[in-house]
This record gives structure tokens, C-alpha cells and sequence, in this order.
């Protein structure tokens, strides 16, 4: 009799090897999507700002600029209800849960975007331009906060590192040379600016925790939970346009008379942008988190500035390239493996650390 040790997945018709070669390929390809979803983000994010800037005549909107995100909102409604009726052609049936309890959980972003919206206009009471900027930078390191305490996802420490390096590198990039005064007045500004500016960051962090927090909650397809966040999205829009119409006394007349007035095939790419971008988010939302979407914006920041120095004789600083280094090194320190970032000695397995499964097989031998 003798004796044979055979490692259970070295065997070929293993299902323990079969299934995991499966959870492997689709591991594989569900993260090739997101990096293609996020690098799509990052191009769309970057031009955005262009986009807005091309849309003006002489420097001025001709059009009012408060139906952008009102016509965004509709137009990510449309696609999902779109996409939606697609996926009901299919069997299975997408799972859609109905439950007055879930459904109201919807409005909630759209609330906390609002009051976000609301101190943004505060803070620039109170800081400039250029200070507000930098100060955005804070929600990087707030969304890893929340995302600890909120979600329970835990970071490691070169991950940690990293955000803070993309805080940092953001800031260095958009920082101009000491002695100017944009500089000076980074450090002049009232406290209730620098507190209105915190709650700025938080708020944006928290907005944007709360929605993966309701797109991973449960199953459903993501066209219907994207149903009812831009439903509630577009009713808030609507809400603020007639709130302007009452303000302004109705001086242009309703907002249906003058919604598409001084459009431009530039500022339906702007409507099409934004809205295009909103779906990617959700989208990440769902298969990846904040923190990819964090860096997609970060890097369509400093792309935007790359671009502006073609576009718009945007003069290039040795903050902007310092930043860009700094960027890429925490993309890097992020999303690397260990093995690639640490030089780690190759483990030494025993004899008793190799045998996973034993199995005996007895042969008998005759004379």
C-alpha cells in the first residue's frame, strides 16, 4: 500500500479549481469595466468645465444657466427609463423593490445637495475664488472619512497615505506662487469661512457616501434605483426654477417660455455632459465606490488644466506639474498591489504548509 499526497486543486476535473478560475475571470472583467467607466468619467469630468466656458458669448451665459442641471436631470431619467424598459424585455425579470419605506429614502440626496449648494454660496461670502478652490480639496480626505465610518470599509495604511497625497496634490496644483494675492489670502480669510468650507467638504462627502450607501442597500437593478433619484433630482430642479420665477417677479416671463432661449449646440453638449456624467457616477456607485469616483475627478481637474493651456493660453506653473507627479504617485500607491509597491522576500512554504488536501489511494500490487 502507498501512499499519495495530491493538492485538491491541482486536479483538472476540480471544482474548487473550476470555480475559482470563474471567480477570477469575473472578478477581471467586472474591474476592467470600472477602469474603463472611470478613465470615460475623468475624459467627461475634464471637459465639462470647457464646455461651460465655450458655451458663453463675450464672457456672459445668453441663456439661463439654471435649466442646465434641470435638463441633465431629465435627460438621465429618459436613458434610465430607457434602459430599464430594455432590461423588462429579459427574463429574469429585474428585481424592483416598491416598498414605500425604500422609495422615500430617495429624496434624501437631493436634500443634502441643496444645502450643499446653499453653503457653497455662503463660503464665497467669505473667502475668494481661489481659496474656495483649495478648500474643495478637503472632501477628498473627508469621502475617505465617511467612507470608514458610514460603509465600514477599511483602508489600509499606503491607501490612506494615498489620499492624502491626492489632497495634497490637488492643492499644490492649484496653488499659485507665494508673494501673489491669491496666496496671500489663503491665510487671511475669517474663520467662518474656513468652518463654512469644512461643512462644504463634509456635506459633498456625505452626499456622495449616502448615495452608494442606497445603490448597494439592496439588489435592484441599478436603471430603477437611478429612476427615482433623478425622479426626486428633477422635481428639486423644477422646484428651484419656479422659485427663481417668484424672486425675479416673473420678469422673463416662466421658466417653460424661456427654457431653451440662447441655447446653442454648444450648451446641449453641456446638458448631454453633465448628464452623461451623472449615469457614470451612479454607475460606480454601484460596482465600485466613492474613492474611484474621487479619483476620476481629481484627475479631470488636472487634465482641464493640461487642456487649458492649449485652449485658452492657460500658463503652465511648476505647482501644476509638482501636483500632476504628486497625483500620479497616489493613483499608483492606491490601486497597486502590495507586491508591486513593497519588496517582499517570497515565503518559504513547508512540507506541511503545501498539503492543502491529502487523499490516500491505495494500490495493491501483485506477484
Amino acid at each position: 500500500i502507498r501512499s499519495k499526497t495530491v493538492r485538491l486543486d491541482s486536479l483538472p476535473y476540480s471544482p474548487v479549481r473550476v470555480d475559482l478560475a470563474k471567480w477570477k475571470k469575473k472578478k477581471k472583467k467586472k474591474k476592467m469595466q470600472w477602469y474603463l467607466v472611470a478613465t470615460l468619467l475623468t475624459v467627461l469630468t475634464s471637459s465639462q468645465g470647457i464646455l461651460t466656458t465655450l458655451s458663453q458669448t463675450n464672457g456672459a451665459y445668453t441663456y439661463d444657466y439654471a435649466t442646465v442641471p434641470f435638463l441633465a436631470e431629465v435627460f438621465k431619467l429618459a436613458v434610465s427609463s430607457l434602459l430599464l424598459w430594455k432590461e423588462c424585455q429579459k427574463s429574469p425579470l429585474p428585481k424592483m423593490t416598491t416598498d414605500w419605506k425604500t422609495v422615500t429614502l430617495y429624496p434624501i440626496p437631493s436634500v443634502i445637495y441643496l444645502i450643499h449648494n446653499n453653503v457653497q454660496f455662503a463660503t464665497l461670502t467669505f473667502v475668494d475664488t481661489s481659496t474656495y478652490q483649495i478648500m474643495g480639496n478637503l472632501k477628498i480626505v473627508t469621502t475617505g472619512i465617511l467612507f470608514r465610518l458610514f460603509l465600514g470599509r477599511r483602508l489600509s495604511n499606503l491607501q490612506w497615505m494615498a489620499i492624502v497625497l491626492l489632497a495634497v496634490g490637488t492643492t499644490t496644483s492649484q496653488v499659485k506662487g507665494c508673494g501673489e494675492a491669491s496666496c496671500d489670502s489663503l491665510f487671511s480669510a475669517p474663520i467662518q469661512g474656513y468652518m463654512l468650507g469644512v461643512l462644504s467638504a463634509c456635506l459633498s462627502a456625505l452626499a456622495g457616501i449616502y448615495t452608494e450607501f442606497l445603490m448597494k442597500k439592496n439588489n435592484d437593478s441599478l436603471y430603477w434605483q437611478n429612476i427615482q433619484l433623478y425622479t426626486f433630482g428633477s422635481i428639486f430642479n423644477l422646484a428651484k426654477l419656479i422659485v427663481d420665477d417668484f424672486r425675479g417677479g416673473f420678469e422673463n416671463g416662466p421658466w417653460w417660455q424661456r427654457i431653451f432661449n440662447g441655447y446653442t449646440i454648444t450648451t446641449w453638449l453641456v446638458v448631454l455632459n453633465l448628464g452623461s456624467t451623472g449615469l457614470l457616477v451612479s454607475w460606480l456607485m454601484k460596482h465600485a465606490d466613492n474613492i474611484v469616483k474621487v479619483y476620476s475627478t481629481s484627475m479631470a481637474m488636472l487634465l482641464t488644466m493640461i487642456l487649458s493651456t492649449f485652449l485658452f493660453n492657460f500658463k503652465p506653473t511648476l505647482q501644476l506639474f509638482l501636483g500632476i507627479i504628486i497625483c500620479m504617485m497616489s493613483l499608483h500607491m492606491y490601486f497597486a498591489p502590495p507586491n508591486m509597491l513593497l519588496d517582499m522576500p517570497l515565503p518559504v512554504k513547508s512540507d506541511e504548509e503545501e498539503r492543502l488536501v491529502e487523499i490516500s489511494v491505495d494500490r495493491r500490487t501483485r506477484s
